[in-house]
């Protein structure tokens, strides 16, 4: 693989259990060990890789013979405690054969949510790559709970995609990528081999709630290319099985569905706005409001606040929505719930009046705001 023909530096590929598993109940290391030589052959090329992997739980149900458990969140993670070990052992001894070292990063939402951890996880992401080891991402679901969790292994690929600003984020799924229809209902679905904007009419095609459509499946799969794409990072979703799919996507050679990247990509403070914080409320903006925020790339005021929801303190990253409840953009108030509950529809002028103290004109600055 000649260096000078891919133009990418750092590539983030992420795996799903169907990928790991080839759809039985173990994992299939056959198939991880040829998944595994694309990466090392990518590394020995000059190309810096970062592994996001699921399988922690399908491996720990394997190492302990297959228990018949309650499917109650602390059987669960109890499974994603033994099968970790399993999982990152699997990995170290396949790329071993390869002569690479592998690192273990365990992120939970909690780890992006703060500016500073947010901040560690991306200096050890970067001290790994700088060593020439592949860092290995997954969610820490031994300890993760419904608050800190990121929730699916696509939308953690895109995080760490911005983590270790990579060029290229690859999804591997158990289908060939996204398509114009459902292809198990509908044998005259087609590919859709290129996406330069995902709008509410790609979004729908994502449609039902199971694994390669849907919730988990393409629906996730979405969110984490919208992340990426707007961090400057193109993605490509394909299948996992495809032969040397991981080489023929960093070669651009036309596999799966490929998402192209903004030009202006954020910088790295709105990446993190995007990328880690939990929002923890919601504004809901006046039309006047709207076109300045989405239009004209002004900061939000107080006066174009129409209501306020949610319990949240000064810092704290929120929705801003129209009047309809659509998602317009994302950031991080300079307000607290109570204040913003106070001043929300008065102008600037009154904040220091009604609050007794003001921090600024702007409820939310756009330095501290992503557009969506």
């Amino acid at each position: 693989m000649n260096l000078s023909e891919i133009g990418y530096r750092r590539v983030v590929v992420k795996l799903g259990t169907s990928v790991l598993t080839s759809g039985s109940k173990s994992l299939d290391k056959a198939h991880m060990v040829e998944l595994a030589r694309q990466m090392a052959s990518l590394m020995k090329s000059g190309v810096e890789v970062v592994l996001c992997t699921s399988g922690a739980i399908a491996a720990g149900r394997e190492h302990l013979g297959y228990p018949n458990l309650p499917e109650t969140v602390a059987n669960k993670q109890l499974l994603a405690a033994v099968g970790q070990g399993q999982l990152i052992l699997a990995w170290s001894q396949l790329f071993s054969i390869y002569g690479l070292h592998v690192g273990q990063l365990l992120l939970t939402r909690a780890d992006l949510h703060d500016r500073e951890r947010y901040l560690n996880a991306r200096d050890s992401l970067n001290a790994l790559l700088a060593n020439g080891i592949i860092p290995i991402i997954n969610e820490n679901d031994a300890v993760a709970t419904s608050e800190i969790k990121v929730g699916d292994n696509d939308n953690l690929s895109a995080r760490a995609a911005l983590l270790c600003d990579a060029d290229l984020l690859i999804l591997l799924t158990d289908q060939k990528g996204l398509f114009d229809a459902d292809p198990r209902a509908n044998p005259d679905a087609k590919l859709i081999k290129q996406v330069v904007n995902i709008d509410d009419s790609l979004r729908s095609l994502a449609g039902g709630a199971v694994s390669g459509l849907g919730t988990g499946g393409m629906a996730t799969k979405l969110q984490a290319a919208d992340i990426a794409r707007r961090a400057g990072i193109e993605v490509v979703i394909a299948s996992g099985h495809h032969p040397k799919v991981i080489q023929h996507a960093v070669c651009k050679e036309g596999i799966g569905t490929h998402f192209t990247a903004l030009e202006n990509p954020l910088e790295s403070r709105k990446q993190w706005i995007l990328a880690g914080p939990k929002t923890t409320g919601r504004l809901v903006l006046d039309s006047g409001a709207i076109v300045a925020v989405t239009q004209k790339g002004r900061s939000l005021l107080s006066k174009g606040i129409v209501s306020v929801s949610g319990q949240f303190e000064r810092g704290a990253t929120l929705q801003l929505i129209d009047e309809t409840g659509r998602e317009v953009a994302r950031g991080m108030s300079r307000y607290s719930a109570k204040d913003l509950l106070s001043i929300a529809g008065k102008h600037s002028n009154e904040i220091e009046s009604l609050l007794g103290y003001d921090y600024g004109d702007a409820v939310v600055h756009r330095n501290d705001m992503v557009v969506l």
